[in-house]
């Protein structure tokens, strides 16, 4: 392993450094920001970080890389080895080390992976900390020294940390769990077993080759054999994860899959009734029915932009009971700290489910009706979808529109919103539209234009 100055810049996105293995991080790659952060770090004081990686087959290799190069620079490093990323978070709290970085690529396909990572005590660095750290990077002037290489298993502290907050009621509860091979696949089992639970377990083999489904479990296709599967087994509820353990997907026991909206409306319910803290956070791509089931609950409701180091930022600053997003991101900030972690999600959702007698998809009788479509993303590189983003906003404002730009273009209309916004994960230009009327939702969706718009403006962007 060895210093490179081949760093393709796209890799540092606005949420954390993440790409294509090997082609665009490899080990030298890896050992490079290694030696990066740990100099980096140093200068702001800190002699010591933690280390993670999810279950990814690059990994294991990344992580011996970054950690050479952290202990190159002088810095000692914690090693948790093998954990979700809530795992790293909870360490982070519970060991007071704020400096941490966690090897994954969360969501995205197999091939990739990246880095999501903290400097102080806010949390994971976002924005133009992680553009300032690119240059840092790049500018190639780094620490020598000897760090201490040491181990760590957090699994029973994080364990713990489940038990002290949940409290189940009477009713057992049938569950089918799809860990998608993922990391969850090494923990899930084994702490939803801590709790009154009938389980069924569904790709609990930890594989990074992710072999029966893409570990993204809000885009309905990936969870096709968890809605076979909780049909057939009569289960009163299904939950999936993602790659890294920090989201969470859900299904009614109809089959049906439950939006993380419809999550929001199911938690919040019962969340605002038993608390005095009323505050709470959905992102700008959630449907309109969380604000209203907010308000209707006597909270106050907050519209933030996209991404979980925005909405953990948020939620932490602003002391705010819950949060939401719609890529199925949740956070919980009363006794349990706003990590968001998947497997906690699903275990609130059941919790709440063992204290009364109702089927899952009662659980939103009287939620105000909406008509929306899922999020739909259209390939374009890095470089173009920030100009389709610029050439939306012109128009928007050409036709005095009522906008919000805190992420992307969303317009407010009377009787619905449409959003269009850049992917801070992959080189995507995303859509959704949501509307009172069918009718309606098609006149602001318009789908067969709107596919044909995007792809001459990246035809013409692409000259």
């Amino acid at each position: 392993m060895k210093i490179t100055k081949d760093i393709k810049t796209n890799i540092f996105r606005e949420y954390d450094i993440r790409g294509i293995y090997p082609s665009e991080i490899d080990e030298n790659v890896s050992y490079t920001i290694g030696k990066a952060y740990g100099t980096y770090i140093k200068k702001m004081g800190e002699k010591i970080c933690l280390v993670g990686h999810d279950n990814r087959l690059s990994s294991p290799l990344l992580n011996e890389a970054l950690t050479k190069g952290i202990l190159s620079t002088g810095v000692n490093v914690i090693d948790l080895g093998l954990v979700t990323t809530p795992m790293l978070y909870y360490a982070r709290i519970i060991k007071k080390i704020n400096p941490g970085i966690m090897i994954t690529a969360s969501h995205n396909p197999k091939d990739d992976n990246g880095f999501k990572f903290s400097f102080n005590e806010v949390g994971n660095a976002k924005g133009e900390e992680i553009y300032k750290f690119r240059d840092f990077v790049l500018n190639g002037e780094f620490d020598e020294g000897l760090g201490t290489l040491y181990r760590y298993d957090i699994k029973n502290e994080y364990y713990h940390l489940f038990k002290d907050n949940l409290n189940f009621g009477n009713r057992r509860l049938k569950v089918v769990l799809d860990c998608g091979n993922g990391t969850t696949s090494l923990f899930a089992k084994e702490l939803y077993s801590l709790f009154p639970i009938d389980l069924v377990m569904l790709y609990d083999e930890s594989d990074g080759n992710f072999p029966n489904h893409h570990p993204d479990p809000i885009v309905e296709e990936n969870i096709t054999d968890l809605k076979k599967k909780v049909i057939e087994c009569n289960a009163d509820v299904g939950i999936g994860f993602d790659g890294d353990g920090d989201r969470a997907g859900f299904v009614y026991e109809t089959g049906k899959m439950m939006t993380s909206d419809e999550y929001a409306v199911a938690v919040l319910r019962e969340l605002l009734k038993n608390s005095d803290n009323k505050k709470a956070l959905y992102d700008i791509k959630c449907s309109k029915i969380v604000k209203d089931e907010i308000l209707k609950l006597g909270g106050t409701p907050y519209e933030n932009r996209t991404g979980a180091s925005y909405m953990m930022d948020a939620v932490m600053k602003n002391d705010i009971l819950f949060g939401i997003e719609y890529s199925g991101h949740i956070y919980f900030n009363d006794s349990f700290p706003p990590i968001t972690s998947g497997l906690f999600a699903g275990l609130k959702l059941l919790e709440i489910m063992s204290k009364n007698d109702k089927p899952l998809s009662s659980m939103l009788d009287g939620v105000n009706k909406y008509y929306s479509v899922p999020e739909a993303k259209f390939a374009f590189s890095d470089d173009t979808k920030f100009k389709v983003i610029d050439k939306v906003k012109e128009y928007c404002q050409s036709k005095n529109y009522k906008i919000s730009n805190i992420d992307g273009i969303k317009v407010y209309f009377e009787d619905g919103w449409a959003l269009v916004r850049c992917s801070n994960t992959g080189p995507n230009v995303t859509t959704r539209f949501e509307a009172l009327t069918k009718e309606r939702l098609n006149e602001l969706e318009a789908y067969e234009e709107r596919i044909e718009f995007f792809k001459k403006k990246n035809e013409v962007y692409q000259i």
